[in-house]
């Protein structure tokens, strides 16, 4: 099947958009590939510290350039359910490593911390910014350049885009990304926000929120809803960087320890000492970004990607713009139903035929690129396979489902839940944003109410529980982006606007902060740029303001005389009270140098 035409014409100008940019980035991979991890080149001293905790047999290995040695990148910590798994890789990778005459280190940690335990609470201040920290700490592992390959072992929402930046920093290596997988199903995601919703609007206590939340979160694996971590590792697998169909293998099972020794053995057949050589910078080019963000808006995935992506591919050398994401959203056809976007898990779209099934669809369609490279060998169309075990306890790949399983969890193409994807960009007089509509309801798409300015998502809560949140508006929470105190996510609201709504309101949100893979039903413009700390629009909005958001037209405006408004001063606040506790002096600098959402939010 030929490239659907916009998915052409919009490849083709990121390519021509990036072309010096990748082009510098490319000689750069070249020089490094050449020059190669030269363990027998260092002076005895340094390589005797590089081995000097090994076995016999490895270190009798690692003392020339004959055997290949995987570098290990773990994001394991015991405290978080989709990182706990990971305690075993290493020894796995190991075993799996030697068995094909290689050796495997783990080379270093990267931090991971869970929005979920941090949400609404200052340490979510650190969340975005660890994207970058990560990317750092993996360069600092990888930097002792003993390695012919590398594992990234990192699963949730900043980790596997930080491992990404980092692993492009280092594109002469190949390297694959190792899934952990998604906990099993516990108490349906539905039931929970409805429970949260009681707890808003103090109909259940703490104790039954507590009890609700537990059944949900019960077990080692991702969150089953499909927010950032699951958006992460959809993505991974449509742009090949892990095997086929790893994405939702849940953990601790005879499959899921298969899929990582596959991983290893695969890893050192695709170094520079084989036939096979496929350094990661190759693979991810202009084509293998484009079919990421296809495969976000067919699943209706985590806006977190619109800086997350953007970061990624200016790692390779790629101008990624927000317009590429929009005029790609236009012409996607959304396939998936999984919560937020539905009532099911995405253990039931795993079910339903999962990756093999959408990539299927998606190629068939002419919606993806099948001409890229892959961690397991050319054509994306590789893909469309399922692993099993075969009686022996062996991994075998067959051929994936060819209909789905369950048309109301995952449809084909002809019978897409909507004909574009989740994503839409808006623009207008205050500023650009990024609103995910997937999960609103079309009549919810445009408002048009007064203003309801806020500093921060308590002092909305507080309004809300006094009662002077009554009829129809845009709540407006500002000095929440990067430069201001890192950009936290800001889901504490969404049960609080869901009341409101519920109660027949219509209501939306307008912030420069963030809400990420978990937005639902209430329409939030969000990532809204320049932000208010830089002097954006949204620091001139006041009180009463009327506000008119269209989601279809993709436009968001003040309503009031242009050169009223351009004339306002715009509010500022102090924000001093960011720059302290729980660590926050120490990202200062981060804070200070942090480009716009729409440039990826970062500080490279």
């Amino acid at each position: 099947m030929s490239i659907h035409p916009k998915i052409a014409e919009v490849t083709d100008r990121i390519r021509l958009r990036s072309e010096k940019t990748r082009s510098l980035y490319l000689r750069r991979l070249e020089a490094a590939k050449k020059a190669g991890p030269r363990r027998a080149g260092l002076a005895c001293g340094n390589l005797a510290h590089g081995f000097a905790a090994c076995g016999v047999e490895d270190k009798a290995n690692l003392k020339g350039d004959v055997v290949p040695n995987i570098g290990i990148i773990t994001a394991y910590n015991d405290m978080l359910s989709a990182h706990q798994p990971y305690e075993s890789y290493p020894e796995l990778i190991r075993q799996a490593a030697r068995e094909a005459g290689g050796v495997a280190q783990v080379a270093g940690g990267v931090p991971a911390m869970c929005d979920g335990v941090t949400q609404g609470q200052t340490g979510m201040e650190l969340s975005l910014f660890s994207r970058d920290a990560i990317a750092m700490a993996a360069a600092i592992g990888l930097s002792h350049n003993m390695f012919d390959a590398a594992l990234f072992l990192g699963i949730c929402d900043k980790i596997v885009p930080g491992l990404m930046i980092a692993a492009l920093s280092f594109g002469h290596l190949p390297t694959i990304f190792v899934p952990a997988g998604p906990m099993t199903s516990g108490m349906p995601n539905d039931e929970k926000a409805r429970i949260r919703q009681l707890y808003a609007e103090g109909k259940v206590g703490r104790a039954e929120l507590l009890e609700a939340e537990s059944a949900s979160y019960h077990g080692p694996g991702t969150c089953t809803f499909y927010g950032t971590a699951n958006t992460n590792q959809m993505m991974m697998e449509i742009m090949g960087l892990h095997l086929p169909g790893a994405s939702f293998v849940n953990p601790n099972t005879p499959l899921r320890d298969a899929l990582t020794k596959a991983a290893t053995k695969r890893a050192l057949a695709i170094t520079a000492l084989g036939n096979e050589f496929t350094p990661i910078g190759e693979i991810v080019d202009e084509k293998v970004i484009v079919n990421g963000v296809v495969g976000l808006n067919a699943t209706g995935g985590s806006t977190n990607h619109t800086m997350h992506l953007v970061a990624m591919a200016k790692a390779a050398g790629i101008q990624l713009t927000w317009d590429d994401f929009s005029d790609l959203s236009d012409v996607t056809p959304l396939l998936t139903r999984v919560y937020p976007n539905g009532v099911a898990d995405v253990n039931h779209f795993h079910a339903a035929g999962g990756m093999s099934f959408l990539i299927r669809e998606l190629l068939q369609a002419g919606y993806l690129h099948d001409d890229v490279k892959t961690v397991w060998g050319n054509g994306l169309s590789a893909y469309t396979v399922e692993p099993k075990l075969d009686e022996a306890g062996a991994i075998v790949w067959s051929e994936g489902a060819t209909t789905s399983l369950d048309e109301k969890v995952l449809a084909p193409v002809s019978k897409a839940f909507s004909v574009s994807g989740g994503l839409k960009v808006l623009s207008g007089n205050i500023g650009r944003g990024v609103i995910k509509i997937s999960a609103v309801k079309p009549e919810r798409r445009f408002i048009e109410a007064p203003a309801k300015v806020f500093h921060t998502q308590e002092d909305l809560q507080h309004a809300f529980k006094a009662g002077e949140l009554n009829g129809d508006f845009v709540a407006v929470i500002r000095f929440q982006g990067p430069k201001a105190n890192g950009m936290p996510e800001l889901h504490k609201l969404t049960p609080t606007l869901g009341v409101l709504q519920d109660r027949g309101h219509r209501v939306a949100l307008v912030t420069d902060g963030r809400m990420s893979g978990a937005s639902g039903k209430v329409p939030a413009a969000i990532h809204v740029t320049p932000e208010a700390v830089d002097g954006g629009p949204i620091a001139k909005i006041r009180d009463g303001d009327l506000i008119r958001l269209d989601a279809e037209a993709g436009t968001f405006e003040v309503l009031i005389d242009e050169a009223v408004f351009a004339a306002r001063p715009a509010v500022t606040l102090d924000l001093s009270e960011n720059e302290f506790g729980l660590g926050r002096e120490l990202f200062h600098l981060f804070r200070a140098n942090a480009e716009s959402a729409e440039l990826g939010a970062g500080v490279f």
